[in-house]
């Protein structure tokens, strides 16, 4: 859901008598005037999109400065902790000046555009922003003067050789950088870094992702083509060893800000005292049932989803929480989480409900969750609302391997990889069967390992005999 700019005005009259303080008619006291509206210019402010965003990049702007808007019309695109999000206006009016560029960063309630009224109030806004500009940078001056200056990075000169693609000269233009000649270029934060890394001019890509969306992958495809036939045409000599696309050795990166994000819960995790259980569950019942109806939709990670919620049920305390290390909470809902790699970080898709839901109304929304997850246009409610998380690296040959706790929950489950396994039956002979390692990290606070032992061997039943999960 498209949030809405928080904006506050700023009387266009400060310039005027002191006696109109406030936009509005001026009514005539002992002789007469003529009737006079002032207009107003509002600031933009960066919005809040989620409760743990504390500030937001600005990925591109929807609108150009001098475009007139109207109240609900999409004006930026901000790159929240989670996810890129649509912003719209709430006022009508006029965008007169852009105070925060495409890549910068403002903190959370901090001016990031101007706002007219009307038209004769472009150049007033376009000389506040200006003026707004060039007293920050003389303060940031100023301070920078009475402290010690950084010490310099040493500048390390390439050696010359073939660009993938010519770059871009910096011209003065009435087109704002969003709009490439106009038209408007739709790519994810990471794929425009990616490409300014590999010198790739992304109106040359074809974007594969939502919507015609340019994402990593598109970049990356561009790149190894480009290179493909620089190689092609550059004499043979012995074969060196090199990074992959987009790594330039001995940089410093910055963090993204949803790597910022993940940074801080990780750090933030290490405050609740955990502990670990791992346990074995035989898979032959549960590959046969996936393999039965996969071809409706079904999938995996619905199945483990599904099966996790089931047992959730029985054993409530595992889907609890405590927040304040006073007292912790039986959640009411059980909403299962699940971690997703995409460009450039990690994000927790939810599946709400999902001991309610139908499975395959359950595979249908997760592969929707998926693809909104890897667009990064998740909405706050589809990942931060999670009561339980699965990580699942079974699909990489993985195992076995733990899991770190996510902040404001109970407990997360690792899933490794289904393997046949040599076993030994009841009547003492040797079979084979497929197995995988699930090994479960939980809150000590709330959680006891007789529970997780408890809610493990449910688990182990549900996915053993799993003729409850299709219902």
């Amino acid at each position: 859901m498209a949030q809405l700019l928080k904006t506050t005005f700023l009387p266009s009259s400060l310039r005027r008598s002191s006696t109109a303080r406030s936009p509005s008619i001026h009514i005539p006291t002992h002789r007469t005037r003529t009737t006079q509206v002032q207009a107003k210019i509002r600031e933009i402010f960066m919005p809040a999109l989620s409760s743990t965003m504390t500030e937001g990049k600005i990925v591109s702007w929807v609108k150009s400065e001098g475009d007139k808007l109207s109240k609900g019309e999409s004006v930026v695109v901000v790159e929240s902790d989670k996810a890129d999000m649509d912003v719209e206006t709430f006022y009508d009016g006029y965008l007169a000046a852009i105070m925060v560029e495409e890549g910068g960063v403002a903190a959370v309630g901090s001016a990031i555009a101007l706002l007219a009224e009307t038209e004769e109030e472009i150049a007033e806004a376009r000389a506040k922003a200006s003026s707004s500009s060039s007293s920050s940078a003389v303060e940031s001056a100023s301070t920078g003067s009475s402290a010690p200056a950084p010490p310099q990075p040493e500048k390390v000169v390439e050696p010359a050789g073939p660009a993938i693609s010519k770059a871009a000269a910096v011209v003065g233009s009435a087109v704002h950088p969003a709009s490439e000649g106009g038209k408007r270029i739709v790519a994810s934060p990471y794929a425009k870094k990616l490409a300014k890394e590999l010198k790739v001019e992304l109106e040359g890509v074809v974007g594969s992702g939502p919507m015609g969306r340019i994402v990593a992958k598109d970049v990356e495809a561009a790149a190894a083509a480009a290179a493909t036939a620089t190689t092609s045409l550059a004499p043979k000599a012995g074969t060196p060893v090199t990074p992959p696309p987009g790594i330039e050795l001995g940089t410093v990166v910055p963090f993204t800000t949803m790597q910022g994000a993940v940074s801080r819960n990780m750090v933030e995790s290490l405050a609740v005292p955990t502990f670990r259980v791992g346990y074995t569950i035989t898979t032959d019942a549960l590959d046969a049932l996936y393999k039965k109806i996969k071809s409706k939709g079904v999938t995996m990670t619905a199945l483990l989803a599904k099966a996790t919620a089931l047992a959730l049920v029985e054993h409530p305390v595992i889907n609890s929480c405590c927040r304040d290390g006073k007292s912790f909470t039986y959640n009411s809902s059980i909403n299962i989480a699940v971690a997703v790699a995409i460009d450039g970080g990690l994000i927790t898709p939810v599946l709400q409900d999902a001991d309610k839901v139908d499975i395959y109304s359950l595979s249908r929304k997760w592969k929707e969750l998926v693809d909104k997850a890897r667009a990064k246009q998740l909405q706050p409610h589809e990942y931060n609302t999670g009561t339980f998380t699965l990580s699942n690296l079974g699909m990489f040959g993985v195992d076995r391997f733990d899991a770190i706790l996510p902040p404001g929950t109970g407990a997360i489950m690792a899933v490794g990889a289904s393997q046949p396994s040599v076993v030994a039956t009841k009547d003492g002979r040797i079979g084979m069967k497929n197995q995988m390692q699930v090994n479960v990290t939980a809150d000590h606070r709330v959680i006891y390992g007789a529970d997780l032992a408890a809610f493990l061997q449910t688990l182990a039943k549900i996915i053993e005999d799993p003729k409850d999960l299709t219902f």
